[in-house]
C-alpha cells in the first residue's frame, strides 16, 4: 500500500501555510522563506520496509527514516523535536507528531486524478509526480493536548 506514495513529488500549490506556521510559533523571517519554498518530496522504501521521506529545497533538506507504527524522535524543518509515528489509515499515509503538549496530524493521500494531497490544519499542499504524473495532497491538523 505504501508503494503508491513512492517517487519524487514536486509541490505545485499550498493554501493557508502561513497561518499554519503562525500557529506553530514560527518567526516572521522563517515564515517568509517557508512561503516562498516549493520543496520536492522524495519517498522511498527499502527491501525490509523501512521508509525514507525527504523534503528537499534550495533552502533546507529534511529527511526521516521510519517503519510504520513505530514511534521515533524527529527534528522538523522548523527545528521542533517531536515524537512521531507514521501509519496507513484508509489508504492515507498518516503522520502524527507530538511535542510540548501539542499534536499535529499530517494526512497524505494520492487522489484519483494522480495528485498527492497533504492536509494540515486546514492547510493544503498539492504535489505532482513528474515521472508518473500522479498528484497528491497532504493535510495537517494541529491540536493542543
Amino acid at each position: 500500500m505504501v508503494d503508491k506514495f513512492v517517487g519524487t513529488w514536486k509541490m505545485i500549490s499550498s493554501e493557508n501555510f502561513d497561518d499554519y506556521m503562525k500557529a506553530l510559533g514560527v518567526g516572521f523571517a522563517t515564515r517568509q522563506v517557508g512561503n516562498r519554498t516549493k520543496p520536492s518530496l522524495i519517498i522511498n522504501m527499502d527491501d525490509q520496509g523501512m521508509i525514507c521521506l525527504k523534503s528537499q529545497s534550495t533552502f533546507k533538506t529534511v529527511e526521516v527514516k521510519f517503519n510504520l507504527n513505530e514511534p521515533f524522535e524527529e527534528t522538523t524543518a522548523d527545528d521542533r523535536k517531536t515524537m512521531t509515528v507514521f501509519s496507513l489509515e484508509n489508504c492515507k499515509l498518516v503522520q502524527k507528531q507530538k511535542w510540548d503538549g501539542k499534536e499535529t496530524t499530517i494526512e497524505r493521500e494520492v487522489t484519483g486524478d494522480g495528485k498527492l494531497i497533504a492536509v494540515r490544519n486546514r492547510f493544503l499542499i498539492t504535489y505532482i509526480n513528474k515521472e508518473t504524473f500522479l498528484k497528491w495532497s497532504c493535510s495537517l491538523f494541529l491540536a493542543c493536548l
